[in-house]
């Protein structure tokens, strides 16, 4: 029974490391759906090799499995803070490609490895146990304690592991229970082991070097991100969907990150949020009811609060972290105004599409604050559905506005924007501003009814004016409109468009 308790340790740790990889990998180089999708791909590729590669070992089964768990421990446990010193080290180059390559590198290393173990596994319980069970049936319960282990991680590695050890230590956790799985065969077989002196010195080196490692994730953690961000790191911490930093400059200023992609600059923040919200604010008139989809930091909440108008705000955020971090905290209070403190607003913490789709409630402004469509489950919220959706809760003199990349670097995805609204049957009214964060920002504005320019804004707005929102729309040859499709959930071509524009910035 202690040789299948094995078994479900291991399952647990081999699918642990997988997990690790795909979110470092997605956290680190962006697009969730592509990352997992290769990791898991390599990693069951490996799996097949390693099996294979297990006919191969005729003796000595117990010595083997053993210096295997030991390199699994080792190589998997020690693979995140890896992975994340080296993502740090060449973020500089030229290309990821090197990242990239021991990514995957040592997701085959772990896979082919865990692959070895089942098979040999199977073959020790045969050999020692061949009297208690039959081929078939052996063979049903390691399999049962297999899934058994990789449902058990595969469930506490979001809700528990993540958030509560991070990253780093999950991993050397899971490497030192591969380091017990070695040390308790060494102790069970002992007597037909040979050099168990051997054997007993690299368990205790494997964990002590895992032991090392625990004790510097928190210093390796910090050293990193200190390097990659290049600025006094105030909070970092993983919430259940990202990896969450603020950092603050010798200056004062304030940024905030999101799996390492730049949300807003404290010092020019003020030129996005204004532009996003009030065109559409001022030019509805006497807004009030108001949703904010995304927007967590409270910024776009800051300013549709300028509105007497307003009765009612529903500030619609997936990361709950990040609405509390933001409502919590002096500094960011600061930033936002203390907006969450306002009577005005209810907080939803769930998933804008799944929200929309539930009720049936009416806003005279909708403002759409999400991260750029990087990868599919961002792209949904940029498709036809999505807009559809947002047409159904817009009042009739209602008017939505959507954050939407730079026209200039990202020239087609802008208007695939443009054209997805179109799709649906609303009016789409582009404009852009400058942000020296970001350089040029697009903005649409989806309506029933044409946009008007309003002739009045709030009170001590520090960059747009009536005067210069015709500016606004015009667009330079540069970034006028091409041909575009239109974003679908059936395709989500914003995605692979956003990817190759934006890729030929980072590399």
């Amino acid at each position: 029974m202690a040789l299948l308790a094995s078994v479900f340790v291991v399952a647990a740790c081999g699918l642990l490391y997988e997990l690790a990889a795909g979110a470092l990998a997605s956290w680190l180089l962006g697009d969730s759906v592509l990352q997992f999708s290769t990791v898991i791909g390599v990693y069951l590729f490996a799996l097949g090799v390693g099996s294979y590669l297990s006919r191969f070992v005729e003796r000595q089964l117990v010595a083997t499995f053993l210096r295997v768990e030991l390199l699994v421990g080792l190589v998997g446990g020690l693979m995140p803070a890896a992975l994340f010193v080296a993502h740090n080290l060449l973020h500089d180059t030229a290309t990821l490609v090197p990242f990239r390559v021991l990514l995957y590198a040592m997701v085959m290393l772990v896979g082919t490895l865990v692959g070895i173990e089942i098979p040999l596994v199977m073959r020790i319980l045969k050999a020692h146990f061949r009297s208690r069970w039959q081929l078939g049936e052996l063979v049903s319960q390691v399999l049962t304690f297999d899934y058994l282990g990789a449902l058990a991680v595969a469930v506490a590695f979001p809700l528990l592991l993540l958030p509560h050890l991070g990253l780093i230590r999950t991993g050397v956790v899971f490497g030192l229970m591969n380091a017990a799985v070695a040390a308790w065969a060494l102790w069970l077989f002992r007597a037909e082991l040979r050099n168990v002196r051997a054997h007993a010195v690299a368990c205790l080196a494997v964990v002590g070097a895992l032991c090392a490692a625990a004790l510097a994730a928190d210093g390796l953690t910090t050293w990193a991100e200190d390097r990659f961000y290049g600025e006094r790191i105030v909070h970092a911490a993983s919430s259940d969907y990202q990896r969450v930093v603020v950092t603050a400059g010798a200056s004062g200023g304030v940024r905030l990150f999101l799996n390492s992609n730049l949300q807003f600059d404290s010092r020019d923040e003020y030129r996005y949020h204004e532009a996003l919200v009030h065109p559409a604010m001022a030019a509805q008139g006497a807004p009030k009811r108001i949703a904010i989809l995304g927007g967590g930091d409270g910024m776009a909440l800051r300013e549709v609060l300028k509105y007497p108008s307003v009765e009612h705000i529903t500030l619609v955020e997936l990361d709950p972290h990040i609405n509390s971090l933001f409502a919590r905290e002096p500094v960011l209070r600061r930033l936002n105004g203390d907006a969450f403190a306002s009577p005005k607003v209810k907080v939803v913490n769930t998933d804008a599409f799944t929200w929309l789709e539930g009720h049936d409630e009416v806003f005279d402004v909708i403002v759409i604050d999400f991260p750029d469509p990087s990868n599919f489950s961002l792209g949904k919220l940029y498709t036809t559905s999505f807009y559809a959706l947002v047409d159904r809760h817009l009042s009739a003199s209602g008017y939505a506005v959507v954050q939407t990349t730079s026209p200039l670097v990202a020239r087609r995805s802008f208007w695939t924007v443009v054209a997805t609204v179109e799709a649906v049957g609303l009016i789409a009214t582009p404009y852009h501003a400058h942000v020296p964060s970001f350089g040029e920002w697009g903005f649409v504005i989806a309506s029933r009814r044409p946009w008007r320019q309003p002739q009045e804004l709030p009170a001590g707005l520090r960059f747009l004016t009536v005067a210069g929102l015709p500016a606004l729309l015009q667009f330079p040859p540069d970034m006028e409109r091409v041909p575009a499709e239109a974003n679908r959930l059936s395709n989500q071509v914003l995605v692979q468009v956003f990817e190759d524009e934006w890729g030929r910035v980072h590399h």
